[in-house]
């Protein structure tokens, strides 16, 4: 809760505008979205709708943490659930959510969405990723540019956690990006949305698009608020 209060602190104190923050699930959805496998949709299973509606509470209940220091803040978040606006089609975004984004973006509002459990069109439910989403609205809003804030100082050409010889990539090319993600494989992390591998492959259409991309630790103080004004940080930046 503490580094939520922080994160709220630095992005108030950036002051940025037109602003959208999207959040993942972290501890609180993605155990339960494995553990009823809302990931691979509905197979029957009667105890999968009530999995559905306990990743949802799970996700409500960490957004209601993360609207609350925002506020606290004096930044005029609004909560748009996914679950109620968000269709997908074998998990990809099936129809577009701008209008009401740009409303209240348009009137100095700050959306606030995250990762959810969501109804799909082949596969009854699924997860949709804060990442996916994220990628797909800095599109559909036309934005200039995605900060993501992860728990490692950025993009690796390996594993941080496993090998001390890992390379942090400042820089990355699309090119780059798009070899990286054939060399990648999903680890056995509880990230029921891919973890590293998912985050990257849903950057490249909005890089492809021109959105440039920050990837940053929002673990360590100050990062985001650096990352937010421009300033030099310790990250990875993504263009095309």
């Amino acid at each position: 809760m503490s580094t939520i209060k922080r994160i709220a602190a630095e992005i108030s104190e950036a002051r940025v505008e037109k602003l959208v923050i999207v959040h993942g699930g972290g501890s609180f959805g993605h155990p339960l979205a494995k553990q009823y496998s809302i990931m691979q949709g509905y197979t029957g299973k009667k105890s999968q709708l009530l999995g559905f509606s306990k990743t949802h509470e799970a996700m409500i209940t960490l957004n209601r943490l993360v609207l609350d220091a925002l506020i606290q803040n004096n930044i005029p978040a609004v909560t748009i659930s996914p679950s109620s606006c968000v269709v997908t089609k074998s998990g990809r975004i099936l129809m577009p959510i701008k209008a009401p984004l740009r409303e209240l973006v348009d009137k100095d509002f700050v959306p606030l969405l995250f990762g959810d459990a969501v109804v799909d069109a082949d596969l009854g439910f699924t997860i949709l990723s804060g990442d996916q989403l994220a990628a797909c609205l800095a599109e559909q809003l036309g934005a200039e540019r995605i900060v993501m804030g992860i728990d490692e100082d950025g993009l690796f050409d390996d594993d941080p956690k496993l090998s001390k010889s890992a390379r942090l990539l400042t820089e990355c090319t699309l090119h780059e990006l798009k070899e990286m993600r054939q060399r990648m494989k999903s680890d056995n992390s509880t990230d029921v949305t891919g973890a590293m591998l998912g985050k990257i492959i849903e950057l490249i259409p909005a890089i492809e698009r021109g959105i440039q991309a920050l990837i940053v630790n929002a673990a360590k103080p100050r990062n985001v608020y650096k990352a937010l004004k421009g300033e030099g940080v310790t990250g990875t930046i993504i263009k095309e």
